[in-house]
This record gives structure tokens, sequence and C-alpha cells, in this order.
């Protein structure tokens, strides 16, 4: 029986009206790039995709989302089934916390606008983490990354943690490029470095990193 892989990738968008939203930057390179490598590896994949300008890989199951809400409720129809989660997906943090459902003219925009969190998909899905399903999740920073993605590996009970940078800082630089350097950490205590490579590359390292991991703690 194949192991099941639930990948997410890509921006989500957070809307103020209908036509104007709040993003960031990913691409979603990284998660289909991933998506690839699990499929190679025999795996099923489940690809739950914010808006991006990529094609779905061939025999993954694509799941279009677009919002923080979409992307939650997509991923605890699935979860259940999964052997693991490789949560890449950039989630806004924040939305709007007030929506207009007709467009806002633009003279009337406030110049100040109220957030509220979007919830942390990847720490609902690891509290609810049965025997014998693996959690990875990313992250994204700019500075004193390895430190950060500890203290995310810990706080959000995973089991794997992708560290890699973000911002234009003349570094590499995660979102949108092709070539990426990351840093893999275990709960266990484990630190594996990928990179400077293509991001196919680097997400082959990472999927015979994540299967070695299930294989021996499943």
């Amino acid at each position: 029986m194949p192991l099941r892989c639930l990948i997410t990738a890509g921006p989500t968008r957070e809307f103020f009206d209908p036509v104007r939203f709040i993003s960031n930057p990913s691409s979603g390179k990284m998660g289909y790039a991933l998506a690839v490598a699990a499929l190679e590896a025999g795996c099923v994949v489940d690809l739950v995709s914010g808006p991006v300008a990529l094609s779905a890989p061939a025999g993954a199951i694509l799941h279009p989302v677009v919002t923080g809400a979409e992307m939650l409720a997509q991923v605890e129809a699935l979860f259940s089934g999964c052997d693991i989660l490789i949560k890449t997906a950039a989630v806004c943090d924040f939305r709007p916390k007030h929506y207009s459902s007709g467009k806002v003219k633009k003279e009337a925009v406030p110049l100040s606008v109220e957030f509220e969190p979007v919830p942390d998909i990847l720490k609902i899905m690891a509290a609810r983490k049965r025997t014998g399903q693996t959690v990875v999740g990313f992250a994204a920073e700019t500075d004193d990354i390895e430190n950060y993605a500890r203290r995310k590996l810990v706080e959000k009970k995973l089991d794997l943690i992708v560290a890699n940078r973000v911002g234009r800082d003349g570094g590499l630089n995660a979102f949108g490029a092709d070539v990426n350097r990351v840093i893999l950490l275990g709960r266990d205590g484990g630190r594996r470095e990928l990179g400077p490579a293509g991001k196919l590359e680097i997400a082959r390292g990472l999927v015979a990193a994540i299967l070695e991991w299930h294989a021996a703690r499943a």
C-alpha cells in the first residue's frame, strides 16, 4: 500500500472586498517540487494549493483553494487519511477583520485597517496527529533562521521542520526563486543541510529524509 502524502503549497489571499486582498510572494515552486518528488518516490499525493501560476504535477490530486479558511477546511478533510503532512504553504497570518461584499470606492477606503489572526493550520493539524502520522512544517525567516525554526518545531509539536531564508537581502530568497538552500531539523535533534541547489533537487532530498524518518517511526 503506497503512502499518502498531503502537501500544501503556494500563498493564500485574504480579502478586504471582492477586488482587494493581502497576500505574500510565495510562488508555490517548493511545494510543487515536493509533490513531484513524492510521486517519484511512489506516494499518492494530495496537493492543496493556493493561487499559483503552475501546472499541477501529473499524478497529483489537486485541491485548489484561495483563503486560509479554505485551506484549513481542505486540509482537515484530507488529514485523517494521510500518512505524511508536508505544510509548505505560506498562509497569511492575518486577515482584515471586516469584509465588504461590494467594492469599496477609492475615496472611501480607510487608511487604517484592523486585522484578526488566521487559524494556524500547522498547529491545529499537529495537535490532531495520530500514531503513525508524520507532520512536517516549513519556517521562512529573514534572520536567526535556525533558532526560530527550532522554536517552531517545539511549540507546534512537529516531527520535522524545514528552515529557509526569505527576504531581499542579496542572498538566497526562497520566495519565487528556482534555487534554494534549507536546513532540515528533527524533534530528535537531527540536522541536515541541503543545497544550494534547484528546488526539485532539494525536494528529492527532503522527501527521501522524510520517508526515512516516517519508516523508522511508523
